[in-house]
């Protein structure tokens, strides 16, 4: 799958949100794009897809993940109200990551 921004209206568009958020949420930019992870969090599997909802245990009603980002020690999950327009993005420790896939 080629890399994607929900809602945006080009491949343009799309790297412009995902600047706009990188930089909003202080996170590094590289050319690797993150598609999905999956980590443990409170002792359960849960997994992120860019496009897909942030799983219910974080307390989002459909919030759909806009953009992850690795920032070295941590990820950072990032949807409309955790991390992207608001509030700090879903954090997974590296230590509880099993799997990263990438666009």
């Amino acid at each position: 799958m080629s890399f994607f921004v929900p809602s945006a209206e080009s491949q343009d568009h799309a790297e412009s949100i995902y600047l706009a958020i990188a930089k909003h949420v202080d996170a590094p930019v590289n050319d690797s794009r993150i598609e999905s992870l999956t980590w443990e969090h409170e002792g359960q599997e849960v997994m992120a897809k860019v496009g897909d909802k942030l799983p219910a245990c974080f307390g989002t009603d459909d919030e759909v993940i806009l953009a992850i980002f690795d920032c070295g020690d941590v990820y950072k999950v990032c949807t409309p109200n955790r991390g992207a327009v608001c509030f700090d993005p879903v954090l997974a420790s590296r230590t509880y990551v099993s799997s990263v896939d990438f666009f």
